[in-house]
């Protein structure tokens, strides 16, 4: 069953062991990082801290950070499974619309319409309201040496268009200046920014902290501006988000949020935000960055704080890419039809580097496919390295992937090199924003791409021998020892 609020999801990890209670005092200034990081990397469960210095909240870490939380997350027992809904759903819209009208009939097919928001009257969120909130009651952490502050890092940030009133809830740190003010982190590219554009020198703004997992998930997908996140969560949990309307600013915000900041976000009070550490590695230099003021705050009577760490890989919100890997490959697919499998390594931090398999049946096919999926928005317009290779290729094999690559690879053939927007954070590019993208064509080549030889054959045993060594297998006297052995690296799984 989908969860109705984090604390749903809190119980359930306790439930089935993945959760462990820190007792233990700790401080949100470096230390509680400090054991998140060792226990992310080591596969360890999620963290409840119960006694934090400066602050009477708990604080929750790592809710994410295995595959299995991850599909638990989003009520799957693989998130394999979360695609094929997605692929369900794709089915049953009509053949050769664009992506924006398919999603648009899909949303609006029964029982998808169910999906979308309801309102309720009252919600646990607003169990106390402060009419003269204080940021500094937040054990919000700080979680690398060379951080500026202290930053929210799992903040669903609420905005709407002002003429079509559709919301957005994006996924923007916030670095805490005072009692009532932080940064706004919403870079060019984000739809959050969009909607401040829009509305000029003041936005409404609203940002939740500990919702329930799937739309804490939305909040970092990719979607089309079509399809607002509320929705989306609503589609992923099969039943709708509950809303409620907020007590100071004229948003609808999560019924069952653990807190919630009312204010606005002031377009023309720019203050410097950062450095930051990143999940490049490094620390993302500092900026100027638009404030938002805190004008009112509610949570429930006991509510828990929700953060993440973000660092050198791998870390909780590889968990989140992967979902979204395996939630938007359907949907690729839907665009791009020759696409057979994608794979978006953790260490590309998303949008570094994605291995793509298609089913080649035309010259130039791979180099199409780069440009299709860079012109696609927010879901892969800021890859920095597109790999293409063909559809018997395992991508999710990295090794094998690269060694494919390194065996066909013709620099002046099958690199392309495609300026355009990249990342804020790509501290790679020479200028923010924009630089420059590579593509490897690496799929098989005939004359009609130029290559005048003949591109050799696969070495394959033949299925004769491979039926005779499989049936004496165990005259051999190695299926014994071989059992004992540990996969190699290889194969994925070392």
């Amino acid at each position: 069953m989908p969860f109705d609020s984090l604390r749903d999801f809190v119980e359930a990890l306790k439930t089935s062991g993945q959760l462990q209670t820190v007792t233990a005092r700790v401080d949100p200034h470096l230390e509680i990082a400090e054991i998140t990081d060792r226990v992310v990397k080591a596969g360890g469960p999620a963290l409840l801290f119960t006694s934090v210095s400066g602050s009477k909240f708990p604080v929750l870490t790592n809710q994410f950070g295995t595959h299995r939380r991850m599909a638990l997350a989003l009520d799957a027992q693989h998130l394999n499974e979360v695609g094929a809904r997605i692929r369900r759903l794709i089915d049953l819209a009509p053949p050769g619309a664009s992506l924006g009208e398919k999603v648009g009939a899909m949303m609006r097919l029964a029982p998808l319409a169910s999906a979308s928001p309801r309102i309720v009257r009252e919600g646990s969120c607003q169990e106390v309201i402060e009419r003269e909130p204080d940021l500094s009651k937040l054990p919000v952490l700080t979680t690398w040496p060379l951080d500026a502050g202290p930053f929210i890092t799992l903040p669903l940030v609420i905005t709407q268009d002002p003429q079509t009133r559709r919301y957005n809830v994006g996924m923007y740190r916030m670095q805490v200046y005072g009692a009532r003010e932080t940064g706004m982190h919403w870079q060019r590219h984000k739809h959050g920014r969009a909607h401040a554009d829009a509305w000029g020198p003041r936005i409404p703004v609203a940002v939740a902290i500990g919702t329930e997992p799937a739309l804490t998930y939305a909040a970092t997908a990719p979607l089309p501006p079509i399809l607002d996140e509320f929705a989306f969560a609503g589609l992923l949990r099969g039943k709708p988000t509950e809303l409620v309307k907020a007590t100071s600013v004229d948003l609808s915000v999560p019924a069952n949020a653990e807190f919630v900041l009312e204010g606005y976000v002031d377009n023309e009070d720019l203050r410097v935000e950062g450095p930051f550490g990143d999940h490049t590695g490094v620390y993302s230099p500092a900026d100027r960055y638009p404030t938002f003021h805190v004008t009112c705050m509610t949570h429930r009577r006991d509510p828990i704080y929700a953060a993440t760490l973000v660092g050198k890989p791998p870390m909780e919100d590889a968990w989140l890419g992967k979902a979204t890997e395996r939630i938007f490959l359907p949907l690729l697919q839907m665009i791009v039809p020759e696409i057979v499998e994608m794979n978006l390594p953790v260490e590309g931090g998303f949008h570094n580097l994605a291995l793509v398999s298609i089913k080649k049946s035309y010259p130039g096919q791979a180099k199409k496919v780069m440009n299709a999926l860079w012109g696609l928005g927010h879901m892969m317009m800021l890859t920095r390295v597109l790999v293409i290779v063909d559809h018997d290729v395992d991508v999710h094999n990295v090794r094998e992937t690269a060694w494919f690559v390194l065996n066909n690879l013709a620099p002046e053939r099958d690199v392309v090199m495609m300026p355009g927007p990249v990342d804020d954070l790509d501290h790679g590019s020479y200028t923010i924003a924009y630089g420059t993208k590579i593509g490897i064509d690496a799929t098989r080549k005939d004359a009609a791409e130029g290559y005048t030889r003949a591109w050799p054959p696969d070495m394959v045993m033949d299925e004769e021998t491979r039926a005779l060594v499989e049936r004496r297998w165990r005259e051999y006297g190695l299926d014994r020892i071989v059992s004992m052995l540990q996969p190699d690296s290889w194969s994925g799984q070392g």
